[in-house]
């Protein structure tokens, strides 16, 4: 967009359906349209207005919109000052196997029947996913938030299915032992759930409750922290910071640098230099 009250961002994950977008309209309306994906948005300021399936809706500062594939909408700002929100779009078949991961035998898509829901806790889980996306976070804190996200909104927010069942049961200590011999190996590497979930021998649902269960961390948190560790013995080594983000599978040195003080309180240039 060309007015400074005007602007849209986009994000996409290499790899994976899933697209995120950032933006802020003043006067831009979009036209009536629809994606083929599941469209999940938090909106941040101010409010913006929709039609959707026949009504008129309002999505105010902290509502999630729920867009099923294939529903026409359009949109503009509610509101004198415009509107900030931001917006994923989640292919089918990440939601198909999400849920088909967590309850093995669920039947058919959740269908959101309510455009715009009242949830603070589904716009907490939609916002971190976004924050993963557009943060270029490691391949497994998106596929973390995402999962949690899909089970959140259809759990709360749609028609079917039917809520998903808390899966309970004896955690597999061999195959949470595999799941993060493998992480202990490949920890500066972009590893994926599935990958997991295939040393594990078990779901990426399994994985992540029991990895949680047995380690106290999720996956994507001990992989970040071997990366700190890993960072943190190189600097102490006398390694440059920007050499050890690289080494140590950060996406830069800035990256290292926020993880780095935030865990340990304390820059790794300071760290070094110590």
């Amino acid at each position: 967009m060309t007015s400074s009250g005007e602007r849209a961002a986009y994000w996409r994950v290499p790899g994976l359906a899933l697209e995120a977008m950032d933006a802020r309209f003043e006067r831009y309306a979009y036209p009536m349209h629809a994606h083929d994906t599941y469209s999940f948005g938090v909106t941040d300021l101010g409010a913006q207005s929709f039609v959707c399936r026949g009504g008129r809706h309002v999505s105010a500062a902290g509502l999630v919109m729920a867009f099923n594939p294939d529903d026409p909408h359009d949109g503009r700002s509610a509101v004198h000052d415009g509107y900030r929100y931001r917006m994923l779009h989640v292919g089918v078949e990440h939601v198909r196997e999400a849920l088909a991961d967590a309850a093995p035998g669920t039947v058919g898509l959740p269908l959101f029947a309510a455009p715009v829901v009242d949830h603070p806790a589904l716009a907490r889980a939609v916002a971190r996913l976004h924050a993963a996306v557009t943060g270029t976070a490691p391949r497994l804190v998106v596929e973390e938030r995402l999962a949690a996200a899909v089970l959140a909104l259809s759990r709360h927010a749609s028609t079917r299915p039917a809520p998903l069942p808390e899966r309970r049961g004896r955690v597999d200590l061999t195959a949470m032992e595999r799941a993060r011999r493998l992480l202990r190996r490949r920890f500066a590497e972009n590893v994926s759930a599935d990958d997991l979930a295939r040393a594990a021998g078990c779901s990426r649902f399994a994985l992540y409750r029991g990895f949680r269960t047995v380690y106290g961390f999720a996956p994507s948190d001990y992989q970040r922290d071997l990366r700190l560790r890993r960072a943190r013995a190189l600097l102490a080594g006398g390694t440059p910071p920007v050499t050890a983000a690289a080494e140590a599978g950060f996406a830069d040195q800035a990256h290292l640098t926020r993880w780095f003080t935030r865990t340990y309180g304390i820059t790794p240039a300071a760290y070094r230099s110590a």
